[in-house]
């Protein structure tokens, strides 16, 4: 009799795990696409210089972090820290917001309405100029 109790116990449980545990379906697809910076501009700590640029970003992944990958000239890849983000603003188009400031420009913000998300990034505090360029995203989103 207690055999049979312990059995329908793990049971129980084994049921209520499953029952909590995140699935696949519910994941959200990593942003991706493509992009081209006219001039070099401070993204984080980092320089990235001008060229064509391939993103990568999973939401739901635990590090945060946009992953950049230079497909023109020197080959050359970064990892950003992404610090916030937030819901996209209603727009037809992925915008890169650049700040001007005396040191150069600085990347504030990545907005991909696409993916119904904006990624922010720290800017240091200067008196700033704000800029906007236009992300290409590919049909789809699959960045293929």
């Amino acid at each position: 009799m207690k055999a049979i109790r312990n059995y329908v116990y793990a049971a129980i449980l084994a049921a209520s795990a499953l029952n909590f545990a995140p699935t696949a379906v519910s994941a959200q697809e990593p942003a991706r696409g493509k992009f081209t910076l006219t001039h070099d501009v401070h993204w984080g700590n980092a320089k990235v210089p001008a060229g064509d640029y391939e993103f990568s970003f999973d939401p739901d992944g635990g590090s945060r972090m946009l992953s950049l990958s230079k497909l023109s000239g020197v080959r050359s890849g970064y990892m950003l820290l992404v610090p916030d983000t937030d819901n996209a603003k209603p727009s037809n188009h992925n915008l890169l917001v650049l700040e001007s400031t005396a040191d150069g420009s600085y990347v504030s913000a990545m907005q991909l309405p696409e993916f119904g998300m904006t990624l922010h990034f720290t800017v240091p505090a200067h008196n700033m100029e704000r800029q906007i360029a236009k992300a290409v995203i590919p049909a789809g989103g699959s960045g293929q």
